[in-house]
């Protein structure tokens, strides 16, 4: 049985551009609960100063040229601010549609490609190519270990090797005809399927059929790492039409120790108050400060009996990776109930005029609502608390 620090676990899913779908995903108690390490996003949610939605526990990374080009970023990473950034780095790439970050540890090294592929053209394909015939070498050599590459995002290509080959409307001469070039290019790295063929990951909003735009693509030789790849279809949440895909992979991360902090919110502040005067009261008493030396002294004084009086009275808090002030258990319980409808509406795929589906899509909308609201009622009553001249109030 693996420790699950041998473990690298990725999420990925395309949130269509939507602020909440993507705040929904990144405050789900699921990523902690499966220990996902790596968050790779297509048409991710970007605000108008050109940043993304991540928290505190998350460390975006962004395309190479984000912010200096007029071209939206359509994928973005996010990696756990616990993974030691001595273990990865990102790799330059000239667009806006991919991230790359190449992880190395004990057991080798991999490179992590997180792909949008735009569905009127192959130049990101084309593009993907080329750097690989330039950038072979750091591709597939490693110190220590083996190398190993992956490719994952929204390619937005047919195929019967990986979609359903009854349905036959997919494979008109024009898909096939742009499918050819992704088919080269993993041909050439030596890339093969990782999410099983067959398995859909995207639902049409029109015509509610089901296909596969989003793959995974591993290195032909890296069967040892792969423990599991599949889509999570009671976790697709909500305002995306693609489901989730999650890979599972064996290899050691080196998690950095998350550090407490006091948390001054918890104090007695009348308990601190008579404790910090007895200890000002043993100090010496106060001096005409005549010197540098004099001044030192006295402010390493003042600064321990200060500690010493916090480390007495303040209590210690772990922020842990569920930590979610905002969250209520209302939002839990539509949560879901929404997952839940979710699950029983992707059952009855094949019959798009079943009530569930109806039930799944009004489900949905009550929890985004509630969502947006608590946040916003969150967010007006820490403005409101701000005005305290206590900042420990906020």
């Amino acid at each position: 049985m693996l420790d699950t620090t041998d473990k690298l676990t990725i999420w990925q899913q395309n949130v269509n551009k939507s602020p909440l779908s993507q705040h929904n995903l990144i405050s789900s108690n699921h990523l902690a609960n499966m220990g996902v390490g790596l968050i790779a996003l297509q048409e991710p949610a970007i605000n108008p100063f050109g940043f993304t939605i991540a928290m505190r526990e998350w460390m975006p990374i962004y395309p190479t040229p984000h912010g200096t080009t007029h071209d939206r970023s359509r994928a973005i990473t996010l990696i756990r601010s616990n993974i030691s950034t001595d273990t990865w780095t990102q790799l330059d790439f000239p667009s806006s549609d991919v991230v790359i970050i190449q992880i190395e540890g004990t057991w080798g090294k991999i490179t992590i490609f997180n792909i949008y592929n735009d569905c009127d053209n192959n130049d990101t394909i084309k593009l993907l190519s080329n750097y690989y015939s330039r950038n072979r070498a750091r591709m597939e050599q490693a110190e220590v270990g083996t190398a190993n590459v992956i490719w994952l995002g929204d390619f937005n290509r047919h195929h019967p090797l990986w979609d359903d080959p009854n349905d036959d409307w997919l494979f008109t001469p024009e898909a096939m005809d742009a499918m050819e070039v992704l088919i080269e290019a993993i041909a050439d790295i030596g890339l093969e399927l990782a999410l099983p063929s067959g398995t859909p990951t995207h639902q049409h909003n029109v015509t509610k059929s089901w296909s596969r735009l989003d793959q995974v693509f591993l290195s032909d030789h890296a069967d040892h790492m792969m423990i599991s790849c599949d889509t999570q279809m009671d976790l697709r949440g909500i305002l995306t039409d693609h489901l989730p895909i999650v890979t599972i992979l064996n290899l050691l991360m080196e998690p950095a120790a998350e550090a407490p902090y006091p948390n001054f919110r918890e104090v007695n502040w009348e308990e601190f108050r008579t404790s910090l005067e007895n200890q000002l009261l043993g100090l010496p008493p106060p001096e005409r400060i005549l010197n540098q030396h004099q001044l030192d002294i006295s402010c390493e004084t003042l600064t321990s009996a200060i500690q010493s009086v916090i480390q007495e009275w303040v209590p210690i808090t772990e922020i842990t990776l569920k930590s979610k002030q905002w969250w209520t258990k209302e939002l839990t319980l539509l949560q879901k109930r929404s997952n839940k409808l979710g699950r029983q509406s992707y059952k009855q795929k094949t019959d798009p005029e079943h009530t569930v589906h109806a039930k799944h899509k009004e489900a949905a909308k009550v929890y985004t609502r509630t969502l947006k609201k608590t946040k916003e009622q969150h967010w007006q009553s820490w403005l409101e608390r701000a005005k305290d001249p206590d900042i420990y109030a906020v």
